[in-house]
């Protein structure tokens, strides 16, 4: 069948295929919010881990990640050339549900280092099917034949379902915990679970008809080359890298504010119960933030898009230190929340704007560059909560089990504090400074 044209003949998606693809990113969403926001807190505060410990626990699976991700996604490209697909890999993320509930089903006579043990086990399992999934899900944008204005549309797509996960599984699974009790922590896993089933097989059919209908950039014959030599060709991409760079500060940030979450209702509003609240607060405006992006994106492009919204994120993420009320900060969490939009639907779309780019200067290799882009995510989901642990430590914070009630020292609250303002604001400024590197639109490819 032949595919949609758009304005100047460029192909343009279909609405059905688009929401068929994007539903995979529901699952997704679920992976990312649920161990971003409750693994540090379910570590120090039921299962009896100290700071320092839980946050080893948090980024060592998240080391392995950094080189699986570069090797998956050559890998990928070894099987899209072969095949002329990446649906096997795909196939193989589908299992992540198991290691979900696993993780947060930890047994009764485990606390402390042997609780640390399970969950760090299972944690690496799920990451490994995550990038099964993940790599060739995110390459697939890069695979289709259309223009620049359209790949943002795609993703606008996708991160419409992104954050209708992450909104469901960050209201939901707060709520469901609520207790502390470590048997509610596997219901709800249990739970969420059947969700990323679902979303994951949906994705699968999107994938396929995206690829039919839209055409299928096929990696050239370096793809067989070896991941090292991919990484080498991605990273001597100026602009793809000071993106990469960018990015990896951009994730630290937001997700050392998913960690950092459950520590300030509980500790600075005395209600673990607003964090379900504030995460409402920070991903319901992100829904309908989207669309209102990709018109900013038509009108000033993705970078300077990308750069407001990193400038927004500094100064809300210092605005508590003003030290309001719960009406105020849920508006302040809503403005990080829609500034959170932005800051993924620019980036990401840029990801395939580099491996257009790259093509016109005669390389393909869409799974590397994206192994690269999701080893990034990666390492920022794992020093964000890393971070924020260190923080803590450093404060004195005292860990604790299921049931026990302790009082934290005056510098425990100051560092969990200080650990949700300053430091994020820090980071997301180093991002905004290797972000003004980004050359490209200032060609605006439309390859």
């Amino acid at each position: 069948m032949t595919a949609l044209r758009g304005t100047a003949g460029e192909v343009r998606t279909r609405a059905g295929d688009l929401t068929a693809y994007a539903t995979g990113s529901v699952g997704m969403g679920v992976w990312v919010t649920v161990p971003g926001l409750l693994l540090l807190y379910f570590l120090t505060n039921t299962l009896g881990v100290s700071p320092f410990l839980a946050g080893l626990t948090l980024l060592l699976p998240k080391i392995i990640d950094i080189i699986v991700h570069p090797m998956l996604g050559s890998r990928s490209d070894r099987e899209a050339r072969s095949s002329g697909h990446r649906l096997g890999m795909l196939r193989v993320g589908l299992l992540l549900p198991v290691a979900m509930v696993a993780m947060f089903s930890v047994p009764a006579g485990f606390s402390g280092a042997s609780a640390a043990l399970w969950v760090g086990g299972w944690f690496i399992a799920g990451n490994l099917l995550f990038a099964c999934f993940q790599v060739p899900y995110l390459t697939t944008p890069s695979d289709l034949r259309v223009g620049y204005h359209e790949r943002t549309r795609v993703f606008m797509f996708r991160m419409l379902f992104l954050t209708l996960g992450l909104l469901g599984a960050g209201v939901a699974a707060p709520a469901l915990v609520a207790s502390g009790q470590r048997g509610d922590y596997g219901r709800m896993a249990l739970l969420l679970s059947g969700v990323m089933v679902i979303s994951g097989l949906v994705a699968l059919t999107g994938v396929r008809r995206l690829t039919a209908h839209a055409g299928f950039r096929m990696p050239d014959q370096q793809a067989a080359h070896s991941t090292i030599g991919d990484i080498a060709v991605a990273w001597r991409d100026p602009d793809f890298r000071a993106l990469v760079l960018s990015y990896l500060f951009t994730g630290t940030t937001t997700h050392l504010f998913l960690a950092a979450l459950p520590f300030y209702t509980r500790y600075v509003f005395d209600n673990s119960g607003l964090t379900a609240v504030f995460m409402g607060a920070f991903l319901g405006p992100a829904v309908v933030a989207g669309p209102v992006w990709m018109q900013v994106s038509r009108r000033i492009g993705k970078q300077r898009g990308l750069l407001i919204c990193q400038a927004v994120f500094v100064a809300g993420s210092l605005a508590p230190l003003l030290g309001y009320g719960t009406g105020p900060a849920v508006a302040v969490v809503g403005v990080l929340g829609i500034a959170f939009a932005g800051l993924q639907l620019f980036a990401f779309s840029m990801v395939p704007d580099a491996v257009a780019a790259a093509e016109q200067r005669g390389t393909v290799r869409a799974g590397a560059y994206t192994g690269v882009w999701t080893a990034t995510e990666a390492t920022g989901t794992a020093i964000g909560p890393y971070v924020y642990s260190a923080v803590l430590a450093l404060g004195g914070f005292i860990s604790t089990t299921e049931g026990q009630t302790v009082t934290q020292p005056e510098s425990a609250h100051t560092a969990l504090l200080i650990g949700f303002t300053v430091v994020p604001a820090v980071l997301m400024a180093a991002a905004l400074t290797f972000q003004v590197r980004w050359k490209l639109d200032r060609t605006r490819h439309t390859s």
